[in-house]
């Protein structure tokens, strides 16, 4: 009886080892794995072989948690007989029985916890566990490199399918998770380059609405209007672009530079420029590609229903990747003031990541908005009075100054300083 307890909990564990380490395998940053094979140790000897064809890795903790299962089945089996049997007669009900006892034991100790932890640790578990690993590896050799034939015979003759040869590769995004996890290690203040590279991994995620000039800032001018206003216009505003509208502002019909005055126009529209339009999805990749084509330095932004959501320049997608750059369009200086660790004076044009980095706040973030006031508006579903508090999750929010169209500051206050 302590025997079969013995091999049954043995087998469980090996179970559990062979289930975890293949997730912790597909799991793992493949980034940490590469740079750990460059160090000079054993473990990372070990580490090259083992992930030097994925394909026999896996095969081999399949064969290995088959074979503890097998083990496990036949010794659990034995041991629930002597308990079954007096309360159940037929052998079709004692059989079904020790299947969904041993079957739940399994799933519980060898499935799924085994494989939540692994998942969670998994480039400290292929750490860890490499050396055990790689024993296996050499012990199940023959087993695996049999039924790996199998498995490329099968698939070269039924399917017409090179053998499974995939390689380990890291990609962009555990690049940035490996960026990540060295600097939250490190307290030092994250240098510049660092910064621009996170930037440049970012950078193809990033949409127009995102690193757009919204509508509200537009400064924009109508096409009946006199050149007369239009350089005032210009002088107030100290751009060397403006937009120029016929109706409304949805109807941006091209824009003009401070140059075209030069020529001592008549009118506006002697001198109006055609414009580029994006929909407000598309990722600022692409933007800055199709303007560098057509050598533009400006588009309009539209919303799913045509209407003007924002203008984004060359220089705006520029500063996703450098920073902010300061120009024109920078003039204003935003509400950015911190009274103590858990009170702060914000302008609600502020972004919600900017806030969270800067003041290492935990703001909800979302697809659904940018900024301070976007997230404020999501919630409340309106726009707040002034004096109106806001609360949201660990956060409140009261309203300093209120347009019509929109919130211009706020008081932010953290309730309880998370640990």
């Amino acid at each position: 009886m302590e025997l079969q307890i013995i091999i049954i909990i043995i087998a469980i564990l090996l179970s559990a080892f062979f289930s975890g380490m293949e997730i912790a395998f597909v799991s793992a940053n493949k980034m940490h794995i590469e740079l750990e094979k460059k160090k000079e140790s054993f473990l990372a000897k070990v580490l090259v072989k083992l992930t030097e064809k994925p394909s026999k890795f896996i095969t081999t903790m399949l064969v290995g948690n088959n074979i503890a299962l097998v083990v496990y089945g036949y010794f659990m089996g034995e041991l629930l007989m002597p308990f079954l049997k007096p309360f159940l007669i037929n052998d079709f009900l004692i059989l079904l029985v020790q299947t969904l006892i041993s079957t739940i034991i399994i799933l519980v100790t060898a499935e799924f916890i085994p494989k939540a932890i692994f998942r969670i640790f998994a480039n400290e578990s292929l750490k860890i566990f490499a050396i055990p690993t790689y024993i296996f590896f050499l012990l199940f050799y023959v087993v695996s490199e049999f039924i790996m034939h199998i498995s490329n015979f099968v698939l070269r003759v039924f399917f017409n399918t090179k053998e499974d040869d995939i390689q380990l590769a890291f990609t962009k995004a555990e690049l940035g998770d490996y960026i990540n996890e060295q600097l939250e290690i490190s307290d030092e203040e994250i240098d510049s380059e660092i910064q621009i590279f996170q930037n440049a991994l970012e950078f193809h995620n990033v949409r127009a609405r995102e690193a757009m000039i919204p509508r509200t800032d537009i400064v924009a001018i109508d096409v009946t209007d006199t050149v007369t206003n239009l350089k005032d216009l210009f002088i107030e505003s100290g751009l060397s672009k403006i937009m120029v509208y016929k109706g409304s502002l949805d109807d941006v019909i091209g824009y003009i530079h401070a140059f075209e005055l030069f020529k001592n126009p008549k009118n506006i529209r002697s001198i109006l420029l055609p414009i580029e339009t994006v929909p407000e999805t598309m990722m600022i990749n692409d933007i800055l590609d199709e303007l560098t084509k057509k050598q533009k330095s400006v588009s309009l932004v539209i919303d799913e229903y045509g209407g003007t959501s924002g203008l984004i320049t060359i220089e705006d997608i520029i500063e996703e990747l450098f920073g902010d750059i300061e120009d024109e369009h920078d003039s204003i200086e935003l509400l950015d003031k911190k009274i103590n660790d858990r009170e702060f004076e914000l302008s609600a044009r502020l972004e919600v990541d900017y806030v969270n980095e800067s003041y290492d706040l935990t703001l909800p973030e979302n697809d659904a908005y940018e900024t301070i006031g976007g997230l404020i508006v999501d919630i409340a579903e309106k726009i707040p009075q002034r004096g109106e508090i806001i609360d949201i999750d660990n956060f409140q929010f009261t309203i300093l100054e209120v347009s019509s169209s929109k919130i211009e500051n706020v008081y932010l206050k953290v309730l309880f300083k998370e640990d």
